[in-house]
């Protein structure tokens, strides 16, 4: 689900290779060496223990590294407190207090940055956010009109200062500075894209048009430019050139909540507005566009600096919202994720599938009860969501919850008048459930019906395909649908996997070795595909192998249940062709 949030949430994808260059913007770290060497090494608070320079900047250093941004930021300025003038302490606490959302006491940093490095970017940037939110646009234009440390911080620094400009009434003052950007290919889609918006903004509608044209020439996966460009247009007395334009999108991907409600708003004939309200609005865009982009791309502290700013400028970003909430799940921080989801507006186009975010990261949090409750009331209040229905389904699945949900699945299903072929998953994972409960009849007419929506999907034919082979039927078949699964998606270990096992099943060893020995190198870390493999090697009479085989697999944490089986075979062989349970044909390592 936030895979579908965040699929398209920014105006383009920055490369690595982009990003790379925003190493420039970090501070002079010739005080790091200090910091380490000043004393000798303490432990902070714990236990009672008196607080030290080395304890708590080891101790932030530590928290970093794990992605924990509340606990780096509070062991950083502890130690900053205790070496108040070493500049990279400052400079850590003041980007980790911002990564944080720690705001107020930020800014008070960033004024301290500001007076012993005048050029500070993220200190400036800080700044000039704040004065642009105070309604200071000269001042912010100020902060925000020196040169960059980079690519990045230059694009960063010029859009900014233009919204600047527009908050002074001068239009044409923001889009020169925005004509004067130059760099790399990915500037122009943010540069048309803010100059659309500029130009909407200050009522000059033609320019706004063309503006949101160039900018959905660069990047016609672009979310937000596709909005503004169908909104413009319909503006524009355009309305059908505007749904023409989201049409186009819903084949990237189809039913995005936000596009649905500008579709829904352009086909009423309401009045309908710009994506920016305002210049603090357009500001908080610039933010967030390059916040998500960065945080797609790996730079997750910079990318948190970015989206907090922009909510503070915005509280109502949904969508920087969102993608603050995404980077925290790729933390791993799923407390946060929920706590900021849950701000979203029960009004925008985002909250259902932010709520279905939220029950399923109380599952990731291992609190199934809560995410049980969460995801039912959901279905409970649109049974025919089934966006909700499959998260409840697909949580209760993982827990093995078999008959559960079957039943949640099968509640969705009910509510389908006319299928169409994006209806196969909820089919695919119904037959899951059921040929785990060993309903095959059910099961077969789920996935072949699932096949029939969707022909080509590779997870319902390796499914499929696999479960007839372990019970050996329709072996022709079924063997053609995992080949074909397998020219579907070649570097799919798991898959490979599927065709090796039903040749070792079908007692066809060598053909099942040279097919296990490519999965294994396509997932050398599964404990399950190194198992199949050292079965292989031990029918072809390659002892020494299949022990080693074994070996790995015990070593690489085997299901409980599977373990004894390993240890068993390390120890006395392979006797006889184990029977292998019908789960296992469409084990989650499998393709379900």
């Amino acid at each position: 689900m936030m895979r579908r949030l965040l699929s398209s949430n920014a105006p383009t994808r920055m490369t690595l290779a982009a990003l790379a260059m925003a190493t420039v913007l970090a501070q002079p770290v010739q005080a790091e060496t200090a910091a380490q060497a000043s004393e000798p090494l303490g432990l902070g608070t714990l236990d009672g223990l008196p607080i030290t320079l080395s304890g708590s900047y080891l101790a932030g250093r530590l928290a970093g590294q794990t992605n924990d941004l509340a606990n780096a930021a509070a062991f950083f300025a502890e130690a900053l407190d205790e070496d108040p003038g070493n500049p990279f302490l400052l400079d850590r606490t003041f980007v980790l207090k911002l990564a944080n959302g720690d705001l107020d006491e930020a800014l008070e940093y960033a004024r301290r940055l500001k007076q012993e490095q005048p050029d500070h970017f993220l200190a400036n940037l800080a700044l000039g956010a704040e004065a642009l939110k105070l309604g200071e646009p000269a001042r912010a234009a100020e902060l925000l009109s020196g040169p960059g440390r980079g690519p990045l911080a230059d694009l960063t620094r010029g859009l900014a200062a233009a919204w600047a400009k527009e908050a002074e009434g001068e239009t044409d003052a923001a889009l020169d500075i925005l004509s004067r950007l130059k760099g790399p290919d990915w500037y122009t889609v943010f540069v048309t894209y803010h100059s659309g918006l500029i130009q909407d903004h200050a009522g000059r509608r033609e320019a706004a048009i063309q503006g949101f044209a160039d900018a959905f020439a660069a990047d016609q996966g672009a979310l937000r430019v596709t909005d503004a460009y169908a909104r413009a247009l319909a503006a524009g007395g355009q309305p059908a050139e505007a749904l023409k334009i989201l049409a186009e999108y819903d084949k990237i991907l189809p039913d995005h909540p936000v596009l649905s409600a500008t579709r829904k708003l352009i086909e009423s004939g309401e009045p309908i507005g710009p994506i920016t309200a305002s210049p603090v609005t357009g500001a908080a865009e610039v933010l967030y566009g390059l916040g998500a982009a960065i945080g797609r791309d790996g730079g997750e502290e910079l990318a948190a600096v970015y989206l907090q700013l922009a909510l503070d400028l915005d509280p109502r970003a949904d969508v920087a919202a969102v993608a603050l909430a995404g980077l925290f799940d790729r933390l791993g921080k799923f407390e946060r994720s929920i706590a900021t989801l849950e701000k979203i507006d029960p009004a925008s186009p985002l909250k259902r599938d932010a709520e279905i975010q939220i029950g399923l990261n109380y599952n990731a949090l291992d609190n199934l009860e809560q995410s049980r409750l969460h995801l039912q009331a959901l279905v409970d209040e649109d049974p025919s969501d089934l966006e909700a229905v499959i998260a409840l389904g697909n949580v209760l699945r993982a827990r093995k919850l078999f008959p559960d949900c079957e039943a949640a699945y099968s509640a969705g299903i009910d509510t389908l008048s006319e299928l169409e072929e994006k209806d196969w998953t909820i089919f695919y994972y119904r037959g899951i459930c059921r040929e785990r409960q060993k309903k095959w009849g059910p099961a077969e007419a789920d996935l072949r019906k699932a096949l029939e929506l969707s022909p080509e999907q590779p997870l319902t034919l390796n499914y499929l395909g696999y479960s007839l082979v372990d019970q050996g039927l329709k072996l022709p078949e079924a063997l053609d649908m995992i080949r074909k699964a397998v020219e579907l998606r070649p570097r799919d270990g798991y898959i490979v996997d599927s065709l090796g096992w039903a040749y070792y099943r079908l007692g066809r060893y060598e053909e099942a070795t040279e097919q296990l020995e490519r999965a294994v190198e396509l997932r050398p870390e599964d404990p399950v595909i190194n198992d199949h493999l050292g079965d292989a090697y031990w029918k072809v009479g390659r002892t020494i192998e299949a022990r080693f085989q074994w070996n790995h697999a015990r070593d690489l944490g085997p299901e409980p249940d599977e373990l004894p089986k390993i240890l068993k075979k390390i120890e006395n062989g392979l006797r006889e062709t184990p029977e292998m349970p019908a789960a296992q044909a469409g084990s989650d390592k499998n393709g379900g």
